[in-house]
């Protein structure tokens, strides 16, 4: 999780102090939670799901993509209608 939270930190080209201002967390907070020290509450969970446009399941690792990222979700439907053509 604590990489997952970094990189859509970093995707959006944020600083830990930004994402921290943006939903109400300490910055040392958000720290601990990339270093995977800490991990996030579920109120804290819900704030950076929230933030980041995406489900819990794919903040904690749960999923390896964001299904509610139609351009993921399809991205995965074609490369596996490609591996199964390869398989026929």
């Amino acid at each position: 999780m604590a990489n997952r939270i970094k990189d859509l930190r970093e995707d959006r080209d944020m600083r830990q102090s930004d994402l921290a201002a943006a939903v109400g967390i300490d910055q040392r907070t958000i720290s601990n939670y990339e270093t995977g020290k800490t991990n996030p509450d579920s109120d804290a969970l819900i704030r950076l799901a929230n933030f980041f446009g995406v489900s819990i399941d794919y903040l904690v690792c749960r999923i390896p993509i964001d299904y509610s990222d139609t351009n993921g979700r399809d991205a995965l439907i074609e490369k596996i209608k490609k591996e199964l053509d390869r398989l026929k």
